[in-house]
């Protein structure tokens, strides 16, 4: 015969599931915590160690899991220069939640190379646009016929040229996407072993 439980125990294990989902909901809370930190950090500036200090210690890896979401988030190719800053702070605030001397020189290699993938960029940029003028100027003098008039075109509004410029430059980006990925990767496992 089945066991009838009486209304103490029915309303036990219901407070034993409240008290749970209690639980969970304050560290879903602290994790977006350390998101929206995380997220000041990099357009702010400031220290991410006092805000851990300061957080309940059955709160901290919620905290921190918020605060390494975000951060690994922002570790990618630069478009421009002025990237560089963001992927930097992302890397000092990344050390601070990894807290392992191999990560901090793993990622001072990756700025180097980020860097260089900028120089190398700007380069490939001028020759691809210069392998290609030659081309371009037949069709504006093409167009400038047809037209009665002098056309300039933006190499950018050329189907062909963007294709051509897009085929170059994935193949250069693809070299340094390995490199991002593989300080993603490694950033994960040293984070998980931190914990």
């Amino acid at each position: 015969m089945a066991k009838i439980k009486s209304a103490l125990e029915i309303a036990l294990e219901r407070t034993e599931e409240v008290k749970s989902n209690k639980d969970s909901i304050d560290q879903f809370d602290t994790k977006q915590r350390g998101k929206k930190i995380a997220n000041e950090f990099i357009e702010e500036g400031g220290n991410l160690a006092d805000e851990i200090k300061k957080t309940p210690a059955g709160q901290q890896e919620s905290l921190k899991q918020g605060i390494f979401d975000v951060l690994v988030s922002q570790i990618s190719l630069p478009a421009a220069k002025e990237d560089e800053k963001r992927i930097e702070a992302a890397g000092k605030g990344l050390q601070t939640v990894i807290n392992d001397s191999r990560f901090a020189s793993m990622y001072k290699q990756l700025l180097q190379a980020l860097s260089q993938y900028l120089a190398e960029a700007a380069q490939y940029d001028e020759a691809i646009r210069r392998q290609y003028a030659p081309k371009l100027r037949q069709k504006e003098e093409e167009l400038s016929r047809r037209m009665g008039r002098e056309v300039r075109i933006d190499p950018f509004q050329d189907p062909e040229f963007i294709g051509f410029y897009n085929k170059n430059m994935n193949t250069l980006k693809g070299n340094y996407l390995a490199i991002v990925e593989q300080v993603k990767e490694e950033a994960r496992r040293l984070f998980e072993e931190s914990r």
